[in-house]
């Protein structure tokens, strides 16, 4: 199992996840039109080709989807009771197809469950950055996580 258990976690703790995600735009077509998403912004590249941004731009539910996603092999996997939310969600430079995502997390808060004793929750932040090292994505996650079995 690659997820820590609620007492392996110190606050503070950071992790630079070793798996790197380039962006198809196969990838953004398939959770656009997944979501039923119908946005020109990801969909069509003639109209995009008349805005700022020239081109396509990824889906903010797929950078939030790889954001979580990649950073939880290092700390989750195994060890999720469940997500309880996502909060403060944000999205300050736009990826396009082509570009490679990174994703770094650090351990903001933890408490002990006080429904469940044999569980805590723990806050992360995650950053997502692209190929140029900007910030393109970052949230709170609050999970609930198993404790170490006695």
């Amino acid at each position: 199992m690659a997820g820590l258990y609620f007492e392996e976690f110190t606050v503070g703790q950071t992790f630079d996840h070793s798996i790197r995600r380039t962006i198809t735009e196969a990838d953004n077509v398939l959770i656009t039109t997944m979501t039923h998403n119908p946005a020109s912004l990801h969909l069509d590249a003639e109209y995009m080709k008349h805005t700022e941004f020239g081109q396509p731009l990824v889906n903010s539910c797929l950078t939030l989807g790889l954001m979580v996603g990649i950073s939880v092999n290092d700390t989750t996997h195994g060890t999720t009771v469940a997500n309880l939310g996502w909060d403060e969600v944000r999205f300050p430079k736009p990826l396009f197809h082509g570009d490679t995502i990174r994703v770094e997390s650090e351990v903001l808060e933890l408490r002990e469950s006080k429904s469940r004793p044999d569980n805590g929750i723990v806050t992360f932040e995650h950053r997502a950055y692209n190929q140029h090292d900007e910030l393109v994505g970052v949230c709170k996650r609050t999970a609930l996580m198993l404790k170490k079995p006695v």
